[in-house]
């Protein structure tokens, strides 16, 4: 089963994968973009050189599904494989980046992972003052720093793509919940 878990920064989806990991090692971890030798060095590119071209962006993005999905995804289907983001990411920060069209990037994201989107997905949201609250606290990156309501509107994308797409998923507000009670509802909607 591959899940996706899904979000801006700070909405608490790297910590429940901290704690899925401790109590299930077994599960193959992986993130995007990172989670492969190609996928290290597209992270750097993504995260630092501020390319001037959107398409850019969006290709370095799609190269990286494609190797991450070939690389982790295709060589574990037969084990339960969370990834920390993936397609929808993708998704929502072409649409909110503009001059990109729904159907488009999806049809170029099914071409990145061969036709095999997520069995299921967790998408972790949050407000505008919790987000400017927990950014705060830490250092932004080339994509964080095209600022707060710009996030919130990549968020307001990941959750209109879900409406439209045939997988199941759960959206979970990480700012009215503790972490042990999400923590319970991922393990749940896992386990389903």
């Amino acid at each position: 089963m591959y899940i996706l878990f899904e979000g801006i920064d700070t909405t608490g989806k790297s910590t429940q994968i901290e704690l899925l990991r401790s109590k299930f090692p077994q599960y193959i971890y992986t993130k995007e973009p990172g989670g492969t030798e190609f996928g290290v060095k597209a992270r750097e590119i993504l995260l630092e050189a501020k390319l001037t071209s959107k398409r850019a962006e969006l290709l370095l993005f799609l190269a990286d599904r494609a190797e991450h999905y070939r690389e982790i995804i295709y060589k574990n289907m037969d084990n339960t494989i969370i990834s920390d983001r993936g397609f929808l990411s993708g998704i929502g920060y072409a649409l909110a980046n503009g001059d990109f069209e729904f159907n488009r990037l999806l049809e170029l994201n099914r071409f990145a992972l061969e036709d095999n989107l997520p069995d299921k997905i967790v998408l972790f949201t949050t407000n505008i003052d919790t987000l400017k609250e927990r950014m705060g606290e830490k250092s932004l990156d080339g994509i964080e720093s095209r600022g707060l309501e710009y996030l919130i509107k990549v968020q307001e994308f990941m959750i209109s793509s879900l409406e439209k797409l045939d997988i199941d998923y759960i959206l979970i507000d990480s700012t009215t919940q503790s972490i042990d009670k999400i923590s319970n509802i991922v393990r749940e909607y896992i386990d389903e």
